[in-house]
C-alpha cells in the first residue's frame, strides 16, 4: 500500500514537472510575439529573425535541391503505378485544356483584329460596316476576295473596302449576301493617290506581279523613298487620306516626264479575316478644291483615269457589268 502511494506521488510530480516548461515556453512565445508586433522593422527581434533567415537560407536551398530529384522520382513512380482509368482521365483532361487554350487564343486574336478595325474607323471617322472575308480568287490573273455581306446589308458596287492597315480595294460585284472585292494589287485596279507630305498627285495602279506603281507623278515633284502614299479623295469613291502604302523606290529615266515610283502596300488580305466596307463619305472626306486643281494640272493622269474607266466599261459589256467605273481609276 505504501509503495502504491509513493508511486502515485512520483507520477504526479513528474507530470507537474513536465507541464512547467510547456507553460513557460508558451508565456515566453506570447511575450516575444507581442514585442515583435509592437517594435519597428529595425527592432532587435526583427534583426535576429533576419539574421537567422540569412544563415539558414543556404541550408534550405541545398535541402530543396537534394529533395527535388526524389520528388520527381516519386511522381514518376506514381505515374507508373497509376491505373489505366486514371491515365485515361488525365489524358482527356489534358486534351480538353489544350482545346480551351486554343479557343481562348483565337478569341484574343479576333478581339485584337476587331479593336484595330475600330481604331481605323474612329481615326478617320468612317461611315462603315464590318464584314468577314470568306474566299479568295482562284486564279493567277485576278486578285479578289469575297466577303460575307451584300445588298441585304446596303452594299453596292464601287464601295471601298479597308482592313486595319488601310485600303485593300473596292466592291466590283454584289449579291444579296456576298460581295466580290477587287484588290488594289490587281492589274485592273487604279486609285487616285497622292504623296502625303508634298501632296503630289498620281494614280496608284496594280501590276501583273502584284506590285504597285504610283504613275503620272511629274519629275518636278518632291518624292523620296519612305514617303507615305494616301488616297487623294478625287472622284468621290475613297475617303481622302486613307493609307495605301509607302514609297520603296523612285526612279526617273532621261527625258522622262514622270517618275517610276514603286509602292509597298500597307494592307494585305493574308492572315486577315475582318474588313470594313465604307458605305458613304462625309463632306470633309472628299478632295479639296486645291487637290482637284492640282489634278487638273496633270492631264496625263486624268487621261489614264478615263481610259481605265473605258476599259472597265468595255469589259462590263462582255458580262461583268459590275465592274463599271470601279477600281480602275475608280477615284
Amino acid at each position: 500500500m505504501a509503495r502504491t502511494q509513493r508511486y502515485k506521488s512520483t507520477v504526479r510530480k513528474q507530470q507537474s514537472t513536465g507541464l512547467r516548461p510547456l507553460i513557460a515556453f508558451c508565456l515566453i512565445s506570447i511575450l516575444v510575439l507581442t514585442f515583435y508586433l509592437r517594435e519597428g522593422d529595425t527592432g532587435i527581434i526583427h534583426s535576429v529573425r533576419s539574421g537567422v533567415t540569412a544563415v539558414t537560407m543556404p541550408l534550405r536551398v541545398v535541402g530543396s535541391a537534394v529533395a527535388t530529384p526524389f520528388n520527381a522520382l516519386g511522381n514518376i513512380m506514381g505515374n507508373l503505378t497509376a491505373s489505366e482509368e486514371t491515365l485515361s482521365e488525365l489524358k482527356a483532361q489534358n486534351e480538353e485544356l489544350t482545346a480551351q487554350v486554343a479557343e481562348l487564343s483565337e478569341a484574343q486574336e479576333t478581339a485584337t483584329r476587331l479593336e484595330d478595325l475600330l481604331g481605323l474607323q474612329s481615326t478617320y471617322n468612317l461611315q462603315s460596316v464590318a464584314a468577314r472575308i470568306i474566299g479568295t480568287s482562284g486564279d493567277a490573273w485576278t486578285k479578289t476576295v469575297t466577303i460575307d455581306k451584300g445588298t441585304a446589308d446596303g452594299f453596292t458596287v464601287n464601295m471601298p473596302v479597308t482592313n486595319s492597315a488601310g485600303v485593300i480595294g473596292q466592291i466590283i460585284e454584289v449579291s444579296a449576301n456576298s460581295s466580290v472585292v477587287r484588290l488594289i494589287t490587281d492589274e485592273s485596279s487604279g486609285v487616285s493617290a497622292m504623296i502625303q507630305s508634298t501632296r503630289a498627285q498620281g494614280m496608284l495602279q496594280g501590276q501583273p506581279d502584284g506590285s504597285l506603281l504610283l504613275n503620272y507623278v511629274p519629275i518636278d515633284a518632291e518624292v523620296q523613298a519612305g514617303d507615305m502614299v494616301v488616297t487623294s479623295g478625287i472622284g468621290g469613291v475613297y475617303p481622302k487620306g486613307l493609307p495605301l502604302g509607302r514609297v520603296s523606290s523612285v526612279e526617273s529615266a532621261d527625258n522622262a516626264l514622270y517618275y517610276t515610283i514603286v509602292v509597298d502596300a500597307f494592307s494585305s488580305v493574308e492572315n486577315q479575316e475582318e474588313v470594313l466596307v465604307i458605305t458613304s463619305l462625309t463632306e470633309d472626306q472628299t478632295a479639296s478644291a486645291d487637290d482637284i486643281a492640282s489634278a487638273d494640272d496633270n492631264p496625263a493622269g486624268a487621261t489614264s483615269d478615263n481610259a481605265s474607266q473605258d476599259s472597265n466599261q468595255d469589259a462590263s459589256q462582255d458580262g461583268a457589268d459590275a465592274s463599271g467605273d470601279g477600281t480602275t481609276g475608280g477615284e
